[in-house]
């Protein structure tokens, strides 16, 4: 898909702790025998080696490197340490599988169907994302068949021990890898939660994009997003002399993307995209009003603060090389258009993923591969949620579901945007969501099962183990 400032956030809404030793509240330190400890239980897993163990109430938390194969088709080719972490309640429980799509995160944190449904947490680090890259890294076993299967073993190597339903869920680029996951191993997950899942089938057509834009909001609020991003280009000479500066305070190079004056532009082409991905209607009041009569620096903070301007730097870019080489082989990448600026002015327009990886990693698209998840979740989708956001630029080609669907839904959260999520639904359909998640992990109350109007999350909301980690990397992704 493209770039732009990013949550690892409902990408990155991960898991969660460790109860500490001795407390009433902690979670219970046996297995399913009453006498093996949780840890030594993970720890007895071929392959499965302890990072460490994070102390939170009522549950146990660990980090762990799980060895895979390089190549899930030649597994005798090499192996790689991948990184996953594991939220304990309970055996007793279900257990959700969440994967963000990019780095697993290592700060104690819950999903929101681990909340619903009162379970356990799986958090997988997708493969080439650091530390859990191969070496030396053969980028061609990254591709979303490879990712799946990384869940897949994981997934086995773990029913033995978590042996109750499972639901996969993940946000934005882990909504995307749930749905993949689910379409090449249909049997392993009980239940799939997506949030805010961009489904790019043709990536060379992206005219839903131009028509999100023409009508997100309200026309105030575009006219003002639209007015600072021409005029960042408008002054691009004076502006550019201040990234320059901005770049050797701060040690930014640009040989990836190949020049300073790409990557000024490309930071200025994400803004509107950035705005709407992150931000609601009432934050648009803090984009100035009228952007001719703006100072220089208005314009820069403005930029910067929605689009960032070390996206494009080889610093910025580096980190999320491998999601820019799955945009630019596989998952595509959105193309839009900038009616409200003269051509005059734009000198590369929204440049292609080949752009953001070094040059000797070869990469070719496979126009197929998105094509074959579409077809095979209209046809087969079953027990199924995809959660979009209104006012989400990403949910403007959202997953749809067709005839061969079953007990699948797709539910548009209203004014929301890439933090959409069952929450943030109307009441009828967030009970709706609510109660079929609970179905599905096989722990509906009996009073949600006569009537799904009563359903609620079975777990209380915890202030820091429930919170979003909202961390802007200034580039426009999934």
């Amino acid at each position: 898909m493209r770039k732009a400032l990013r949550w690892l956030l409902a990408l990155t809404v991960l898991i969660g702790t460790l109860g500490t030793a001795g407390a009433a509240t902690a979670a219970d330190a046996t297995g399913t025998d009453g006498t093996t400890d949780i840890k030594e239980r993970l720890l007895s897993i071929p392959g499965m080696s302890l990072v460490e163990e994070k102390p939170y109430t009522g549950y146990r938390f660990f980090v762990l490197n799980y060895t895979q194969p390089v190549d899930h088709r030649k597994p005798s080719k090499g192996t790689f340490q991948q990184r996953i972490t594991v939220l304990h309640k309970d055996v007793s429980r279900p257990t959700v599988f969440f994967t963000s799509g990019y780095n697993v995160s290592t700060t104690p944190r819950r999903s929101e169907p681990t909340q619903i449904v009162d379970g356990n947490q799986v958090s997988l680090e997708y493969r080439f994302f650091t530390p859990s890259r191969p070496q030396p890294a053969d980028w061609t076993k990254l591709d979303i068949w490879q990712a799946a299967s990384d869940q897949h073993r994981v997934f086995k190597a773990l029913k033995g021990i978590y042996d109750k339903k499972w639901i996969s869920t993940g946000g934005s680029k882990g909504g995307m890898t749930a749905t993949y996951y689910e379409r090449f191993y249909p049997r392993d997950m009980d239940g799939v939660v997506a949030y805010v899942a961009p489904n790019d089938v043709v990536n060379k057509e992206d005219s839903a994009y131009d028509r999100f834009f023409a009508r997100v909001g309200t026309k105030e609020c575009r006219d003002r997003l639209n007015g600072v991003q021409r005029e960042a280009l408008v002054r691009r000479e004076p502006l550019e002399k201040k990234y320059a500066a901005y770049a050797e305070e701060n040690g930014l190079t640009f040989t990836t993307i190949g020049s300073l004056d790409k990557a000024y532009e490309a930071t200025v082409l994400d803004y509107v995209w950035g705005f709407w991905q992150y931000s609601l209607l009432s934050d648009c009041d803090q984009i100035p009003a009228d952007a001719k009569n703006a100072t220089d620096d208005e314009i820069w903070t403005s930029v910067d603060t929605i689009a960032g301007f070390s996206a494009y730097a080889d610093q910025g870019l580096s980190t999320y090389t491998p999601y820019y080489y799955q945009a630019g082989t596989q998952l595509g990448a959105p193309t839009i258009g900038f009616p409200h600026i003269e051509k005059q002015y734009i000198r590369y327009g929204y440049q292609p993923p080949r752009n953001f990886v070094p040059r000797d990693i070869p990469m070719k698209f496979q126009p197929q591969a998105m094509r074959d998840i579409d077809t095979w979740v209209r046809h087969n989708a079953r027990h199924m949620l995809f959660v979009n956001g209104q006012n989400d630029p990403w949910s403007a080609e959202p997953f749809r579901l067709g005839k061969g669907a079953k007990d699948s839904y797709v539910f548009t959260a209203p004014g929301m945007n890439h933090g959409a999520n069952v929450a943030g639904l109307v009441p009828e359909q967030k009970a709706l969501a609510t109660a079929r998640i609970l179905d599905w992990a096989g722990v509906a109350p009996s009073a949600v099962q006569e009537d799904p109007r009563a359903a609620k999350p079975l777990a209380k909301f915890d202030a820091k183990l429930d919170k979003r980690d909202v961390q802007r990397e200034m580039t426009l992704r999934p």
